[in-house]
């Protein structure tokens, strides 16, 4: 089994030691780095205790026999395109469970005619952290509203829909919200 940890967490933007903070009961940035590495073994309740602290699925930090990856020709930068200095690979994104799409079939704002937009489904408690996000939230009778979340106050959303001249909608008491966390595009 080859784990992605290291990739994943770089790819957060998180150091060892971040990582080891956030574990729970938090570890050491030696131990998650010697995980990394396979300079220990990496066991199951490992794998659950770093994918709670990096925020995705325990399958995403795994790389499976039958995942297709795909290798990193360069970086994109502020001075250009240039090499990189070590292989890097990109991964299938892995699905969350209740992860839910939005399908765009007109443009609006940032988003163009046949984009997908995979949803990450969030409870009551989980609202707040979706703040300055682009959001799904379910309506009554089947309807739904798309947009930046833009305050909260208790048990109300206060949401600015995409384009221009829009005005805010605010939603009391939605089960859930579909917070934006990856857009798929052709280009």
């Amino acid at each position: 089994m080859i784990s992605r940890i290291r990739d994943v967490r770089k790819a957060k933007g998180l150091t060892l030691e971040e990582v080891a903070g956030r574990c729970d009961p938090p570890t050491t940035a030696q131990t998650i780095g010697r995980l990394e590495t396979g300079m220990r073994t990496l066991s199951l309740g490992w794998l659950n205790r770093i994918a709670d602290a990096l925020g995705v699925d325990s399958a995403t930090l795994l790389s499976l026999p039958d995942q297709e990856e795909l290798p990193v020709a360069a970086i994109l930068d502020h001075k250009g395109a240039h090499a990189l200095d070590k292989t890097e690979y990109i991964y299938q994104p892995a699905i969350e469970p209740e992860m839910v799409a939005l399908r765009v079939k007109s443009s609006i704002g940032d988003y163009r005619s046949g984009d997908d937009v995979w949803l990450s489904r969030r409870t009551p408690e989980q609202f707040g952290s979706a703040l300055n996000r682009d959001i799904l939230v379910p309506r009554p009778a089947g309807r739904y509203l798309f947009g930046r979340l833009i305050g909260r106050e208790s048990n109300r959303l206060q949401i600015l829909p995409l384009g221009s001249g829009a005005r805010q909608q605010i939603v009391s008491d939605p089960e859930w919200i579909g917070v934006a966390v990856r857009l798929v595009r052709e280009l």
